[in-house]
């Protein structure tokens, strides 16, 4: 990891940091925000971190790092009217921020979904309508076609987890729709578009490295009770492999067995053959892990770990999980090359005399990053880290409220200070061999 060869960056998402809401369509998160009690803080993404007005400064900030690379979304919204043609004023905020990170070496991962619907697609049924996964393999066409040779990397989603089982499942999530049987037809109609657009980005893009960015929060047991064990294989198989075994075996896991024929997808024939397309990487998200127990309702039921540490949005700190994460993820799949896209944590931060002294952010980081190393060293094929996030931001359900950066967003500023943590980042990055 000390190596030259190993990327190393930095990240964010469209809704979390742009603002300038008004040059942009309306988005699933826009609804979600305004309709009162859903977000925590009462805020929303119309202004976050101002980043379309200040994106030259930021740029600075990500080179002054000296990061490899930049990991960056496209706001749907933003680049198609309604009508799906371009909307040249968006594309062309996106080219002039790609032709600078190039000027300055910075490679530019992009992320095409990062959890922001047009609502007027979301209005026809979003992504419980299996036309959405084809609408969104036009957006990937024209959106890569508008880019040519600019991007370095392209992923098709990030976390569809996170927009499936917050967004459709429990409703924690835009757009807060909550039902188990959304959740799982939704989950297949993302995967498929992540299979149809795979297609797109090998015709259009075949010079781009093109994949998938996954979460994982690894499923533990309680007790090492054969009930506890088997809830723990049941919540794995149910929250983290039912969105990575249909794109390398063509199949849902066992749990499917379990459900009723209300909550069971529709899957058409042909479609894991689509959803399996081959990939150049497998982006990994990660940042905690979970606890289960046996549950006679459920099957099975997480348990809150109440005396270890935690970060300051209450996720357990638990590196060594980390690495038996990739170490099983590698044993149980032909993965492609891995990059870490997304790892970090919230702290309770504050600025004092101008500064962040993030101690405990810091400590987290070195520990993930040696969890890292510790699956690289047994076998694992990683070839790159981001951070997350670049800077504090819209952190979703949870608005302003929590802070994810290596560096400290004054809101009613939009001062940026780098933390510890960012100076400490710039240092091993400065370092390498």
């Amino acid at each position: 990891m000390q190596s030259k060869t190993f990327t190393y960056g930095v990240a964010t998402a469209s809704f979390q940091i742009e603002g300038a809401a008004d040059t942009r369509l309306a988005s699933i998160w826009d609804t979600f925000c305004a309709t009162p009690g859903k977000i925590r803080d009462g805020s929303n993404g119309e202004q976050a971190c101002e980043h379309v007005k200040l994106w030259r400064e930021d740029i600075d900030l990500i080179e002054s790092l000296g990061v490899d690379a930049y990991r960056l979304s496209i706001s749907w919204p933003r680049v198609l009217h309604k009508d799906g043609s371009l909307n040249a004023q968006g594309v062309q905020f996106y080219i002039d921020l790609l032709d600078e990170l190039n000027r300055r070496g910075i490679k530019p991962f992009v992320t095409l979904y990062h959890w922001d619907l047009p609502q007027h697609i979301e209005d026809n049924g979003g992504w419980l309508n299996r036309e959405t996964a084809y609408l969104f393999a036009d957006y990937t066409d024209k959106i890569t076609k508008a880019f040519g040779d600019r991007v370095y990397s392209y992923a098709t989603f990030n976390e569809p987890f996170c927009s499936s089982y917050l967004g459709y499942e429990i409703g924690v999530h835009a757009p807060g729709l909550a039902k188990k049987s959304y959740g799982r037809q939704s989950a297949h109609h993302l995967l498929l578009a992540h299979g149809l657009a795979m297609k797109v980005l090998q015709q259009n893009s075949p010079n781009t490295e093109n994949g998938i960015v996954l979460n994982f929060t690894p499923c533990y047991s309680a007790t090492e009770s054969a009930e506890d064990v088997k809830a723990a294989s049941k919540a794995d198989q149910y929250f983290n492999q039912w969105y990575i075994k249909p794109l390398f075996d063509r199949c849902y896991p066992e749990i499917i067995n379990d459900f009723t024929a209300e909550d069971m997808p529709l899957i058409q024939e042909g479609d894991f053959d689509i959803i399996a397309q081959q990939i150049d990487f497998l982006g990994i998200n990660f940042y905690t892990r979970a606890v289960y127990k046996a549950d006679p309702v459920t099957g099975f039921s997480q348990i809150d770990m109440v005396d270890k540490p935690k970060t300051d949005i209450g996720w357990e700190i638990y590196p060594e999980s980390f690495t038996d994460l990739l170490t099983s993820l590698h044993a149980l799949y032909p993965l492609p090359p891995m990059y870490i896209t997304e790892n970090g944590a919230a702290m309770a931060d504050k600025l004092i005399d101008g500064k962040v002294d993030d101690q405990d952010r810091l400590a987290y980081y070195d520990a993930h990053l040696n969890a890292v190393n510790n699956a690289i060293e047994q076998g694992v094929n990683i070839v790159g880290y981001f951070a997350w996030s670049l800077m504090d931001n819209f952190e979703w359900a949870e608005g302003y409220l929590k802070r994810f950066g290596i560096v400290y967003v004054d809101y009613d500023t939009q001062k940026r200070t780098l933390k510890s943590s960012a100076h400490a980042y710039k240092d091993l990055l400065a370092n390498r061999k």
